[in-house]
């Protein structure tokens, strides 16, 4: 999971109201039971210790969620009398909590958010060019149309019949390897600032594997491909949705199966060498494992991937945390040697998501059944440590 979406929490020093509640209307007296929902957390939260600001602040923001088109759940996260981040969930959270402390509560983001769909450039390529649209939560937003030089300006031409049949099919090719090239270069330019996590490539098999074939490596894990289109609109959208959720489902697999055997190949003992599934070597150090080596790696901004395993306890064991990401210990006395003058306690979790967060890390979660780092907490590591 990409954590751009947490950054307005770096810039607050808290303490942080957070909230998890129900916000789905699927029942005949859905809106009775949210008014209810939206009470409960408000009491909850003042009863956790929160300022009336706080309280305030997600009281006025849940009466101005609209009445339709809720996501199933929200997470809320205020301080300084606002809430700083409305994080629409794909799943309901079981009950309503609410905490205040020193940090935001993130930990329970992964199991709620790390199965949903992102934010997706969906890109629909034919012969001409591409048509490009920004796809979340079931709505497409259009990001305009590429086409190549060639074809601009000109309408439908039918192919001649003629002896130079031959020579006109071979500039059409011609033509549609030289649009393949401006499409993937488009694709590239415009990736990084699209806020899309996933780049989908739909239309004609053949088209959407000449411009797959053109993509830099550091886009390609990134990309998928699907058939069809997204459609207008109704049955066409939400087949189009169904194959959406199966392609993230199954690059979300691959990538996660992917980062679990790095993570066990570089864990070896010192002096070892060994190689991953794709036979890169892995040198020992390439990942760390358990509260203490984590967190010496988010201090020094080694993230790379962060891994949380579902059941385990090092996640919600207490680590020692300061007003910056990067401020974190094991022990009290590390906070006091990095110049912080009233050290706090939180949830590893939370504190581990923070600084992943601030060194552009990801994080998954991952599910009991697969071999995940003993504790339930691991990262692989930009460089060797």
């Amino acid at each position: 999971m990409d954590l751009a979406f947490l950054t307005p929490l770096l810039d607050r020093s808290g303490p942080w109201a957070s909230v998890y509640l129900d916000t789905s209307r699927a029942t005949e007296d859905a809106v009775r039971r949210r008014a209810l929902i939206d009470r409960a957390a408000v009491q909850r939260l003042a009863d956790a210790g929160a300022d009336d600001s706080a309280c305030a602040a997600v009281r006025d923001h849940l009466a101005g969620v609209p009445a339709t088109g809720s996501p199933p759940g929200r997470a809320l996260f205020a301080t300084d009398g606002e809430v700083a981040l409305d994080v629409p969930l794909a799943a309901s959270p079981p009950d309503v909590s609410a905490t205040w402390a020193a940090l935001a509560h993130t930990g329970p983001l992964l199991g709620l958010l790390d199965d949903a769909v992102p934010a997706c450039l969906v890109a629909a390529v034919d012969r001409t060019g591409v048509h490009l649209e920004r796809y979340e939560l079931g709505r497409g937003e259009p990001m305009g149309t590429v086409k190549s030089p060639q074809w601009q300006g000109r309408g439908h031409r039918a192919p001649p019949t003629d002896r130079y049949e031959w020579h006109y099919r071979h500039r059409v090719e011609d033509t549609w390897e030289r649009t393949a090239g401006i499409v993937a270069e488009h694709l590239t330019r415009t990736w990084p600032h699209s806020g899309a996590h996933l780049l989908v490539l739909t239309g004609g098999a053949r088209e959407r594997r000449a411009v797959h074939d053109r993509l830099p490596q550091q886009l390609l894990v990134a990309t998928v491909e699907l058939a069809g289109g997204a459609g207008a609109g109704g049955a066409a959208r939400d087949a189009f949705d169904r194959r959406l959720a199966d392609a993230w489902a199954e690059h979300r697999t691959r990538h996660l199966a992917a980062l679990l055997d790095v993570f066990h190949t570089g864990v070896g003992r010192p002096g070892e060498h060994r190689t991953d599934a794709t036979g890169t070597e892995t040198a020992p150090g390439q990942a760390a494992q358990g509260i203490p080596a984590v967190v010496s790696a988010a201090r020094q901004h080694q993230l790379a991937a962060l891994l949380l395993q579902t059941g385990g306890h090092d996640p919600e064991r207490p680590v020692w945390t300061g007003p910056e990401p990067e401020h974190l210990g094991v022990h009290r006395a590390d906070l006091r040697d990095m110049g912080v003058r009233h050290p706090q306690q939180a949830p590893a979790a939370d504190a581990l998501l923070r600084a992943a967060t601030a060194c552009a890390a990801e994080a998954l979660s991952v599910p009991e059944t697969l071999d995940g780092p003993p504790g339930g907490l691991g990262a692989v590591l930009r460089w060797p440590a």
